[in-house]
């Protein structure tokens, strides 16, 4: 592994989110945050770009492309259009940059002529509304199975740590199994992979978290050491993008996916630490109280929140997500503990949720059933409110 091979993927991936119109504010640095609640502006190339408010789409798995080339499809982009408002921020969903990052059956990738074209469509989409639209780029590591991987083999993680028994994976066909032991990278294979969700459980935080990775090597031991593939790939990102087009998402105190540091504090401290002389464009939370929320409703207790605790160390643009309100949001942010907001779930069922939450009006609930794979219902068929 070296810098070279790390620039080269960066570009790989740099490339494919050119070809795709994605904008993660190119000049690009989030110039100006106002603190009302009202917008957020920051400059991106040709000139300073307005988002009108402060309510960002979080990056949400819904399942729903093409099954056999994993490409975007009209669907998608009349679901994310459905959501676009004017000035208004989408982080698309997590996206596989590459055909062994896959973990779930329908899941959009990032690697192919094909799939990039179906992105198109989705930016176009949200362009004509008015909107922005990221890209989440996505490895899911261990948290697999062997009948998503060419050639079937075993999963790929920092150590061959399984996840626990009490938790299970759907296979390809469906069946419901318990996770299998993944193979452990080899230090030669590590540059093979780039993506900064550092949250949930996936590949960066399998590398990150002590009880995920038992290395030996430079990747492995201690904290410096293990957060060294999240500053690698990030640095080589940047390289390629420059600082104020990259952003990371972490999900400290988190518990997806068997994800959890018995002492979370040194580790994240580290890391945000590391990250925030980089000038990036922003850093993304996922609060603790949420974790987990992608299996089944939660809101634990007695957590501590992401925002309040790292907010001191991070000097730029911070958005934060997971059991927000219209009323917590703004609160959160009138207290300067965040820049921005991102809805997950309520955004599902509320296409037109910054309306909503502007005017009061009530909104519609989701339903868990359909998040995950299926056509229109639970989809597109969410109606944007009409007070009439």
């Amino acid at each position: 592994m070296g810098g070279l091979r790390h620039r080269h993927l960066a570009g790989r991936v740099a490339g494919l989110a050119s070809r795709t119109g994605y904008k993660s504010g190119s000049g690009d640095s989030w110039s100006q945050v106002s603190h009302e609640f009202s917008f957020i502006v920051f400059a991106v190339s040709g000139g300073p770009y307005r988002l009108n408010h402060r309510i960002v789409m979080a990056p949400l798995t819904r399942m729903r492309a093409e099954k056999e080339s994993f490409a975007p499809r009209p669907l998608n982009a009349e679901y994310y259009g459905q959501r676009a408002t004017p000035g208004g921020l989408i982080i698309a969903q997590a996206s596989p940059v590459m055909s062994t990052g896959r973990g779930n059956a329908g899941t959009p990738g990032i690697y192919s002529d094909q799939q990039i074209e179906g992105w198109r469509d989705v930016v176009n989409a949200v362009h004509e509304k008015g909107g922005v639209i990221f890209l989440q780029l996505w490895h899911v590591g261990r948290v697999s199975h062997s009948s998503f991987q060419p050639g079937g083999v075993l999963p790929v993680a920092p150590s061959a740590v399984p996840i626990a028994e009490a938790l299970k994976t759907m296979t390809a066909d469906g069946k419901l199994v318990p996770y299998e032991t993944p193979r452990a990278l080899e230090t030669s294979e590590i540059a093979g992979v780039i993506e900064i969700h550092g949250a949930n459980g996936y590949l960066i935080e399998q590398f990150l978290q002590s009880h995920t990775n038992l290395r030996t090597d430079r990747y492995g031991g201690s904290i410096e050491n293990r957060a060294r593939l999240l500053m690698e790939i990030t640095q080589a990102v940047i390289e390629v993008w420059g600082a104020d087009r990259v952003g990371v998402r972490l999900s400290p105190y988190g518990v997806a996916n068997d994800s959890g540091e018995a002492d979370p504090m040194p580790l994240y401290s580290h890391v945000i630490r590391s990250l925030d002389p980089l000038g990036l464009a922003y850093l993304h939370f996922i609060e603790p109280r949420s974790s987990g929320a992608g299996r089944a409703e939660v809101n634990h207790q007695n957590v501590p929140s992401a925002m309040v605790l790292f907010r001191p160390i991070w000097r730029g643009v911070l958005i934060s997500a997971g059991g927000f309100t219209g009323e917590t949001a703004e609160a959160a942010i009138s207290a300067g503990h965040a820049d921005a907001i991102a809805f997950g779930r309520i955004f599902i069922s509320n296409p037109d949720l910054p309306r909503r939450l502007r005017e009061g009006f009530p909104l519609t609930p989701c339903n868990r059933a359909t998040f995950y794979g299926g056509e229109e219902i639970g989809y597109t068929d969410y109606a944007a409110y009409d007070p009439l």
